[in-house]
């Protein structure tokens, strides 16, 4: 059993963002807390940066923004529910309220961030996942859900 790349500490739970961009703001802030950068303003801008290459935003309230910066000290998985959908752009043009952010160095960019970004890409097309981590106010159920999936080979 490997540590995980979700840990407890790093899921958040009702939150109140009203924009995209605050939410990122929080999950930059809370990846200085967890002591994955130093740095908060260029994970942010990381973040920023991916988001204009395309949409972020899945299916059904979901999103997997990702930052990937030389800041970053390890591979690292924020979960992030608001209280309320917020707008962000995504495949079925609903807003989000559930954002699965992957955080990754820069020297693992070609390795580590693809295999987090497929699986939780492929995650986020299981029904019975979206409805668990939906549904899901206890931090255990929802940490317990992602690195079952995430650590699969």
């Amino acid at each position: 059993m490997t540590m995980g790349f979700l840990k407890s500490d790093n899921v958040m739970l009702g939150q109140h963002a009203d924009s995209k961009d605050e939410a990122l703001w929080d999950v930059a802030r809370k990846a200085v807390q967890l002591g994955v950068t130093d740095d908060a303003a260029a994970v942010h801008q990381s973040f920023i940066d991916r988001e204009a290459l395309g949409e972020t935003g899945m299916t059904e309230g979901f999103a997997i923004p990702h930052a990937k910066c030389n800041e970053i000290r390890r591979a690292t998985v924020i979960v992030y529910k608001n209280d309320h959908a917020v707008e962000w752009p995504s495949f079925d043009g609903k807003p989000v309220d559930i954002a699965i952010a992957l955080l990754v160095p820069n020297s693992q960019a070609g390795t580590t961030h693809l295999k987090l970004l497929s699986k939780t890409a492929v995650l986020l097309m299981d029904d019975d996942f979206k409805r668990l981590v939906r549904d899901a106010n206890d931090v255990e159920g929802i940490v317990n859900a992602i690195n079952t999936e995430l650590e699969k080979e």
